[in-house]
Formats: C-alpha cells, structure tokens, sequence
C-alpha cells in the first residue's frame, strides 16, 4: 500500500536529500528509503517517508555526533519539515568510514 505517495514523490525526496547535503561536500552518501517497512504507521498515513542515511563528510571533524546530526538537519531543514517523518542518521568522518561497509543492509 503507498498511503498517498507515488514512486515518484519517493524517489524526488531522495534527489531533494542529496541536493541538500552537498552543502556539506560528501564524500560518500546513501540513502535508504524505508518508508515500505513502516506502512501503516501515522507518519506514513500522513505523507512522510522514513529514511536512513549514511554520510561521510570532512565538515563533521572535530564535530561531536550531536553537532553532526545538527548540520544534517540544518540541510534538509525544509524536507524534514514537509515530506520526511522519521531519519536515522549515521554521520562519519572520512577516517571513521572505514569502520561502516553500507547501510544497505
């Protein structure tokens, strides 16, 4: 069941997610759409898709996991406002990558 969203709005918010996120300048991004594995739940009735990221940024060094999550937030400010429910973020630097394969998984 899709609860109001085409495959289209979904891969849109994706395409809207990466362009935000260059203001950070990745060096790896990801993005996992799990808004199918949370069907049913309210955020879904009401549009907003669930999704997982995964980020590898230089801008995060020095940077503790709260202040990272906060630039994340900052860049798709409007997303998260309008057509993202829920995020699960994993933000890295470029030497604590090596630790994470994907997220795909």
């Amino acid at each position: 069941m899709n609860f109001g969203r085409t495959s289209a709005d979904e891969v849109d918010v994706a395409t809207a997610m990466r362009r935000e996120l260059a203001v950070l300048a990745p060096l790896r991004l990801e993005v996992i759409d799990d808004s199918a594995r949370h069907a049913g739940h309210a955020g879904a009735r009401g549009g907003g898709g669930h999704y997982r990221l995964l980020i590898v940024s230089a801008a995060f060094l020095g940077k503790s996991r709260l202040a990272r999550h906060r630039l994340v937030h900052a860049a798709l400010d409007e997303l998260l406002r309008s057509r993202i429910h829920a995020l699960s973020i994993q933000a890295l630097t470029p030497a604590e990558v090596s630790s994470v394969s994907s997220i795909a998984s």
